[in-house]
């Protein structure tokens, strides 16, 4: 017997998106809001820190604040695909189990 809820996106997609452009893993997810969030928070740390930063800072160190907040949504959007994924497995397997052993609505 096989679910009918459909697999969820492969996690390591989720995490290439993220990291090519921001919020794109979390639109796949399917919570575009809390990518928006994030870049949001993103563009606002990283004007602040380019306003706070010393003159001879690196273009990374200006824009710190920004870099934070990016690496904080690749490993979010990383986070909840891996957790959907972890829970779909488990009914998966748990179904299957059930169905198998004649335990459940499947019989």
């Amino acid at each position: 017997m096989t679910s009918s809820i459909t697999a969820p996106t492969n996690p390591y997609l989720v995490l290439g998106a993220a990291i090519v452009l921001p919020a794109s893993g979390h639109v796949i997810l399917g919570v575009p809001v809390r990518g928006l969030q994030f870049l949001f928070f993103l563009v606002i740390l990283a004007w602040v820190t380019a306003k706070i930063a010393p003159p001879d800072a690196s273009f990374v160190g200006r824009h710190a604040g920004g870099f934070l907040i990016y690496a904080l949504s690749i490993l979010d959007a990383y986070k909840i695909a891996r957790i959907r994924t972890a829970k779909w497995v488990h009914n998966a397997r748990r179904d299957g189990d059930n169905a198998q052993s004649g335990i459940g609505p499947h019989t």
